[in-house]
């Protein structure tokens, strides 16, 4: 039977495990737990291929437990049960320990199912889940386990690992092999951190690999193509988009268009062209507002545009837009203003409307009441005046002129005409 080469090479050890030296380097708190061989439940999370299966194992194998392995987007109670049914017998005479794969996908009931059995210590549960824990487990698991976060592994700690898996191809198959310089390189940079992905990759390789006098050719072009877009790390619905979205923005608002450039490049090759748009417009009223009020009008036609053109050219229209957002003048003073306002609002500091601002229904049935409304366009330079927040509110400033050219040109002529009539 096919047994995939990742798991064939599977490590043995926390030494051969690549990556994750924050928790499982010499002195990490995930190594020393670990080697005591007192083992809390707890709960991996990070992206996928990054060792959380694998830390499992080898923790099993430490603490002489009896692993047992189920995943939460196939599993039932039943499964649950057959489990529970296995302890205090000779199957598992010492516990349980329960790997739990992408627990987010169990529902209420079935992470419950589970609690009495981690409380006394007869389950001990690993957990693991590519989504934020906070999000998706719910707090009684989380209350009765600790989180350690895995995280993707950078090229020059997958480096070791596909350089295993091509020694070890080479002498599974009795084979030589040729490689072109960079091979090895482009697939370890190429995985997006998926160490899982680069070692499957390398068995591509060696499937496609030319034979010339016995000797495999792996090629660098060959190496391009098994690994076309596999750097890509998204999802549209998971913490992959949310964290692309808001870099893109944070990029805006920052005045780096390289970087705004690079994260609107991922959405694009993600599909993701609502998820871009939506950003996009955001961030020209958020944070250019009213240094430049223009960018909303100019930004909407360049999103009419890419949303008209669809992708592959709506990166052009939207390119344009992420650089401009990038480097125009900033003012957040529109969303400062709106914020405090609300804020006001939901903290009950309302009031009734002042009679001048109210509208003129009742005029005319015989029910008016002197409303003493005074049209400013009916005064020297358009202004008069008069109330406008409710009683308890006057005073209050929710807008304050940003320091740059269009506001504070915008403060000089209101400052001159409402100075002039005090």
């Amino acid at each position: 039977m096919y047994r995939p080469l990742a798991d064939e090479i599977r490590p043995e050890s926390l030494d051969q495990v690549v990556g994750q030296r924050h928790i499982l380097g010499t002195d990490g708190v995930l190594r020393r737990i670990i080697n005591s061989g007192s083992v809390p439940n707890m709960i991996f999370y990070g992206p996928s291929g990054t060792g959380k299966t694998t830390v499992a194992r080898i923790i099993a194998r430490q603490t002489n437990r009896t692993l047992r392995k189920l995943n939460a987007t196939t599993a039932s109670i039943g499964d649950i049960k057959a489990i529970i049914d296995e302890l205090g017998t000779f199957l598992a005479p010492g516990g349980v320990l329960l790997y739990l794969d992408e627990i987010q996908y169990f529902n209420k009931k079935q992470q419950q199912s589970l609690l009495e059995f981690i409380e006394d210590g007869s389950i001990t549960l690993i957990a693991s889940t590519t989504e934020n824990p906070y999000f998706y487990v719910f707090n009684a698991i989380l209350s009765r386990s600790t989180i350690f976060e895995f995280k993707a592994v950078t090229p020059e700690e997958t480096l070791p690992a596909v350089e295993r898996a091509v020694d070890y191809l080479c002498r599974r198959d009795g084979a030589e092999a040729d490689i072109e310089p960079g091979v090895t390189e482009h697939i370890a940079a190429s995985c997006g951190g998926d160490v899982r992905k680069a070692v499957n990759s390398v068995e591509l390789l060696f499937s496609a690999a030319r034979r010339t006098d016995g000797r495999l050719r792996l090629t660098l072009d060959d190496a391009k193509a098994v690994g076309q877009r596999s750097a890509m790390r998204y999802d549209r619905d998971g913490d992959g988009h949310f964290d692309t979205v808001s870099a893109l923005m944070k990029s805006m608002r920052g005045s780096d268009p390289d970087a705004a450039l690079h994260y609107l490049a991922r959405l694009l090759e993600a599909g993701d062209l609502t998820g871009a748009c939506r950003r996009i417009l955001c961030s020209a009223s958020e944070d250019i507002g009213l240094a430049y009020p223009l960018a909303v009008p100019i930004v909407k036609a360049c999103v009419d545009s890419a949303l008209q053109l669809g992708l592959p050219e709506a990166q052009l229209p939207l390119s344009e837009a992420v650089i401009l957002l990038s480097t125009w003048p900033k003012s957040n003073t529109a969303y400062l203003g709106i914020h405090a306002a609300r804020a006001d609002v939901q903290a009950g500091k309302a009031g009734p409307i002042p009679r001048e601002l109210q509208n003129v229904h009742a005029d005319g049935t015989g029910f008016e009441r002197e409303q003493g409304y005074l049209y400013p366009h009916d005064f020297p330079r358009r202004w008069v005046k008069q109330q406008y927040l409710p009683d308890g509110l006057v005073g209050t400033r929710y807008y304050r002129y940003g320091d740059n050219k269009t506001e504070q040109a915008a403060k000089a002529y209101w400052d001159a005409i409402k100075g002039e009539e005090s």
